[in-house]
């Protein structure tokens, strides 16, 4: 596994465990809202992640670009799927969105070197 895409696995895996055993009632209510929201709708899961990532991006959230990534290499999104993303969310967000940009297309690229390993 790439190392980028492991260490940001790792590290989310384990402060979300912190997170989550502070048992704070509205943290875990806002988590299962989110876990909830990205469920099989009137919108397709792999619509909602497109949706997330590009909102993800306008935001310029690194950690959030990295997630909603995750979520679409595991829903089999394409290469060509993903960069229209980006360009919905650089249209969207303008030119201060291209520093995420660069750090999206290099974490997508990890991304694919895990599944052909």
């Amino acid at each position: 596994m790439s190392k980028l895409v492991e260490e940001f696995n790792a590290y989310r895996s384990k402060m979300n465990q912190k997170i989550l055993d502070a048992d704070n009632l509205v943290i875990k209510r806002i988590f299962n809202l989110d876990t909830n929201c990205y469920t099989e709708g009137a919108l397709s899961v792999a619509t909602k992640e497109m949706i997330a990532l590009a909102c993800s991006m306008v935001l310029r959230c690194d950690d959030c670009v990295r997630y909603h990534l995750g979520k679409c290499k595991e829903l089999g999104l394409t290469t060509q799927e993903v960069f229209e993303v980006f360009a919905i969310a650089n249209l969207i967000g303008g030119t201060i969105v291209i520093p995420h940009l660069r750090r999206a297309v290099e974490y997508w690229e990890a991304l694919q070197e895990n599944a052909s390993s």
